[in-house]
């Protein structure tokens, strides 16, 4: 489904932010993406969907090159930020319409999607307010909704429980699993460790740019806990 071949970034001035990063991710994966700030993550994440130039190295959605067949890897795909910026001025069942045209989503579709997702995230009732007063959780619920509408094959997640209180958090990880058990694929990023170790399947390590460590989380961890290997492969990584 995703499939990462010897990316490297380098940006202006020499920092190389990504260096030769090798990486799957197959139909029913939940992968997390693990590192410290400044490790490579959103800078991989945003080469993923698009929005980042690629100069070294190659990312494939689902066999399509994102540098060669852009429009047709984002139409399989959805992306919700840490931080993402909607449009304030429309209320949150305008924006979701809006996603939905992009989309060309029917109407019976989306009227069931929206429904059916905004209820799991208990934001029917508040879907007629303006997007400029809700709060950042709220917010990111309406990009969750979004990202979900058209049915997206791969899920790209950049900390995806921030800003969200623990009932929303317990839906968002309901809703993954469910994703992902029904042959969909999810890569994200993520600072919660304990929240990776319960969830994902799998996990990667980055420092620095570099990969430490992909693979299935049980046999990553074995007999220690995911915070203590993270530590130990973080710090003795050269």
């Amino acid at each position: 489904m995703l499939s990462i071949k010897n990316f490297t970034k380098t940006y202006p001035g020499g920092k190389v932010a990504v260096k030769d990063l090798s990486l799957d991710v197959n139909k029913g994966d939940l992968v997390a993406f693990i590192g410290h700030n400044g490790a490579g993550k959103t800078t991989t994440i945003k080469a993923i969907v698009g929005i980042m130039p690629i100069e070294e190295g190659d990312i494939l959605i689902d066999g399509l090159s994102v540098k060669s067949n852009s429009l047709e890897c984002k139409r399989m795909i959805a992306y919700v930020p840490d931080n993402p910026d909607l449009y304030e001025s429309l209320t949150g069942l305008q924006y979701l319409n809006l996603i939905c045209d992009i989309y060309k989503i029917s109407k019976e579709k989306r009227e069931e999607k929206i429904v059916t997702l905004s209820t799991q995230f208990g934001i029917y009732d508040d879907l007629n307010n303006f997007i400029s007063a809700y709060s950042h959780g709220m917010k990111q619920k309406i990009a969750l909704i979004a990202a979900l509408a058209h049915d997206p094959k791969l899920l790209i997640l950049d900390e995806p429980f921030v800003g969200l209180d623990p009932l929303a958090a317990y839906t968002v990880k309901n809703i993954m699993r469910d994703f992902c058990d029904n042959g969909g694929a999810i890569f994200f990023s993520t600072h919660i460790l304990e929240v990776a170790e319960k969830l994902c399947n799998k996990i990667a390590i980055i420092k620095e740019g570099k990969l430490v460590i992909s693979g299935k989380i049980e046999e990553v961890i074995k007999n220690e806990s995911l915070e203590d290997v993270f530590l130990e492969l973080t710090e003795n990584a050269k």
